[in-house]
């Protein structure tokens, strides 16, 4: 389950440009907002939501829309900063960072099928409230230790230092993964 839970997308993406351009001090918070709303991807996946997406195929079809949407007007953010100079001093209220990290995790039902078809297979049958909560405490510690590695490890003096030589490229690739990402969440199936 952990490896499965490691695979990139539009937030681990998020995550290095934050640690980027803004430092660990702002990222951490940012990073640890992806974990747990991802994490919540999972607890819907143990209360059932596939299901409901599922029996309500309108509800997915709207929750991946605004998903992608929320990832295009991130893309084209991140597009035009790119050609910005770096902010001043990042802002550093633990609540925006923690909970736009929690809205753009939340704004892709794809884990919630993520951690549905993972369940399925990894835990057939029935759990029991304690399995459940077994379970998805393994899921929120892994994506706690997935963001936060990756947030210090993008964050140190030596790879902002990149970042910073090549900061127009790197923001302009991620604005495009991200813009992609978003396209594939409105147009795919």
């Amino acid at each position: 389950m952990t490896l499965a839970i490691l695979s990139p997308g539009p937030a681990i993406i998020s995550a290095i440009q934050t640690a980027f351009s803004r430092g660990r001090e702002v990222a951490m918070p940012y990073g640890m907002g992806l974990a747990f709303g991802a994490s919540l991807w999972g607890a819907f996946a143990l209360a059932g939501l596939a299901v409901v997406f599922a029996l309500h195929p309108e509800l997915y079809r709207g929750v991946k829309l605004l998903g992608g949407l929320y990832l295009l007007w991130m893309a084209q953010g991140l597009w035009r900063a790119a050609t910005q100079p770096l902010p001043d001093a990042a802002e550093k209220r633990f609540g925006r960072g923690f909970f736009g990290g929690v809205l753009l995790n939340l704004s892709n039902p794809k884990p919630a099928l993520f951690y549905s078809a993972l369940l399925l297979s990894l835990f057939p049958g029935p759990l029991t409230l304690g399995r459940q909560a077994s379970i998805y405490a393994t899921a929120l510690t892994t994506e706690l230790f997935w963001y936060a590695a990756v947030v210090t490890a993008m964050s140190t003096v030596a790879m902002r230092r990149r970042y910073f030589d090549a900061k127009f490229w790197i923001d302009r690739i991620a604005s495009v993964a991200l813009g992609l990402l978003g396209l594939a969440l409105i147009f795919n199936n």
